[in-house]
């Protein structure tokens, strides 16, 4: 009987973190959004779906908090060293680690770059590379980027083509 009722347990909670595939769509049109309006210089689109206090790295090392620091370094960045640029970028993992919070992993070429950042280099197509991870909760039904942390990929590592 006590076996009985740990199995029972068990499989009522590995239900409960069973995902619909609105939600799994829902993720996956927050990645399309950003390549959408990364390609169009869009800050404000791109910054849409960012929770108004999610937390933010950039390649650089650089920490941001909150919608609005997500949305102004965008800003920045749109109008100055990735202005006219565009990416590619394919989600390589969408795990669901509870019902309402999902960790997305992408992978993203940026191309049209003048000139690289400090401390970053292209790749051999003139491309920059990134592993994009992205941290994402429902709340009050609606999927929002809570954490952002981007990282460029190095010369000589293996890379998935987004």
């Amino acid at each position: 009987m006590k076996w009985f009722i740990a199995f029972l347990a068990l499989t009522i909670a590995g239900q409960g973190a069973a995902q619909s595939p609105a939600d799994e769509a829902a993720i996956r049109n927050i990645v399309q959004n950003e390549t959408d309006t990364w390609n169009k210089g869009d800050a404000v689109g791109y910054s849409k779906d960012f929770a108004a206090n999610g937390t933010f790295t950039n390649i650089r090392g650089q920490f941001f908090t909150g919608y609005d620091g997500f949305l102004k370094q965008h800003q920045v960045i749109f109008e100055g060293i990735f202005k006219n640029t565009t990416v590619r970028q394919r989600v390589i993992s969408l795990k669901f680690v509870r019902p309402d919070v999902a960790v997305v992993e992408t992978v993203t070429a940026v191309s049209g770059i003048a000139q690289p950042p400090t401390g970053v280099a292209f790749d051999e197509k003139g491309r920059l590379r990134t592993r994009l991870l992205q941290i994402v909760a429902r709340d009050n039904g609606v999927w929002k980027i809570v954490t952002y942390h981007n990282t460029d990929v190095k010369p000589g590592i293996p890379f998935t083509e987004p």
